[in-house]
């Protein structure tokens, strides 16, 4: 069981590090041109993405659940529903943010305020990448179901491909055809249609028995999406819950001060590496308890769940460790502003505890989802957002500043963690 649950979580975790590459490589790209305008334009258009997209990641989490659970129970036939399911969902999706695009980008635009030049290429940098979008969103679809089906190997060597091909299109348009931040975009619309495309072969070619008309007829009843709405609709509420929390987080910060909001980011950095290392035993959690729980296997459930939390466990230490050992000289690594470091260290042992306090919460949230146990997943969050992160910022931010942010996510990813265990002892 140790080898089948690090078969599953070491690609998922490479994946995972991999998915930042796709912005980094554009802000790496036009950060060596003449003019900073491109790259500001780049920020700030991937921002409005990566909320858009933050937001429909309940099509990959809902996806694998389902399908995870229906391996277990060897349903083929519900195995290829939730694959053209969760495709059709992200394409419809895709091209109702396509009609939208403009609405998109004026509301965007108010809210997110920016120099007239920079405005000007963000809006045509949006308005070329928003074409990816039924690709990017299928492609949620496509990770959820190969997860779902204990196949860690295929979304990793689809996100590998998409970072390969958008380096190479966005170097050419960038440098050799003069499109600047323009064609970086259109460089990740390549790239994610390439992606979905290699997709469907990499399906061709090991997965050809669940590709038959009837089950793809099968999937366009109203009826079988009742289930799947349900579902995403409480995990569309727990990701929008999450989002106000990092927004507010984000915001508060940029209140304070300029120097607050940087020292804020960098630390926040060790969190974001952290959770992409962790998710990759998450899925892995998702995976295995679906698979367990389409079999009606509740010991192998329970096992495999132990074993998951030690790996975690023992991983969420060793990197409290290392951030408690070499904390400042990573500052160091992410800034040369020494006034940043000084302000930062003063934060930086919230850091060492964040790994240990947090990694609960995100393996609870592999279990909730592997299960589709939806509607807890969104009562945990709702407590621990409304009930313990904005009552304890607000009532120590007087006395104690900055710390009372830090104190109030410890306790949030804390609070989160206890609410689920609670929960999955009612629900087993």
């Amino acid at each position: 069981m140790n080898k089948e649950i690090l078969k599953l979580a070491i690609p998922n975790i490479i994946t995972n590090i991999t998915i930042p590459l796709l912005g980094l490589v554009d802000i790496a790209l036009l950060g060596h041109l003449n003019s900073p305008v491109y790259l500001a334009a780049v920020a700030l258009g991937s921002m409005i993405f990566n909320i858009l997209y933050w937001g429909m990641n309940f099509l990959r989490m809902s996806t694998t659940g389902f399908t995870s659970q229906a391996y277990g129970a060897k349903n083929n036939e519900e195995i290829a529903f939730n694959l053209n399911r969760s495709i059709i969902v992200g394409i419809l999706i895709g091209l109702l943010l396509i009609s939208l695009q403009y609405v998109i980008i004026n509301i965007s635009f108010s809210v997110l305020s920016a120099e007239t030049e920079t405005e000007k290429f963000a809006s045509s940098y949006f308005l070329y990448r928003i074409w990816a979008a039924p690709a990017s969103l299928a492609l949620y679809g496509f990770y959820g179901w190969f997860i779902g089906m204990q196949n860690s190997k295929y979304p990793l060597i689809i996100a590998i491909s998409i970072n390969i091909i958008n380096i190479i299109i966005s170097y050419i348009l960038i440098y050799h055809l003069n499109m600047n931040s323009d064609g970086a975009a259109i460089g990740t619309v390549v790239a994610q249609y390439s992606g979905a495309l290699i997709s469907v072969v990499l399906l061709q070619k090991k997965y050809k028995k669940y590709l038959k008309i009837s089950y793809l007829l099968s999937s366009f009843k109203k009826s079988a999406f009742a289930e799947l709405f349900k579902v995403n609709i409480n995990i569309f509420i727990r990701t929008l819950g999450i989002m106000l929390v990092m927004t507010f987080f984000t915001s508060v910060s940029a209140n304070k001060s300029s120097l607050v909001l940087d020292a804020n980011t960098i630390l926040f950095q060790f969190y974001i590496f952290f959770s992409y290392y962790i998710d990759g035993f998450a899925y892995a959690t998702e995976s295995l308890t679906g698979k367990y729980k389409g079999r009606r296997d509740k010991l192998n459930l329970l096992k495999v769940l132990k074993k998951i939390f030690l790996w975690s466990f023992y991983s969420s230490l060793a990197f409290s460790v290392v951030y408690f050992l070499f904390g400042n000289s990573i500052l160091h690594i992410l800034t040369s502003q020494q006034n940043i470091v000084d302000y930062a260290s003063k934060y930086i042992f919230w850091i060492w505890a964040l790994p240990l306090v947090s990694f609960a919460a995100f393996i609870w949230d592999g279990v909730f989802v592997g299960i589709t146990a939806s509607k807890q997943m969104r009562n945990s969050m709702l407590i621990a957002s409304l009930f313990v992160f904005f009552p304890v910022y607000y009532l120590f931010e007087k006395t104690i500043g900055n710390h009372a942010l830090w104190l109030a996510m410890l306790l949030f990813l804390f609070t989160r963690g206890i609410i689920q265990t609670i929960q999955f002892k009612k629900i087993i």
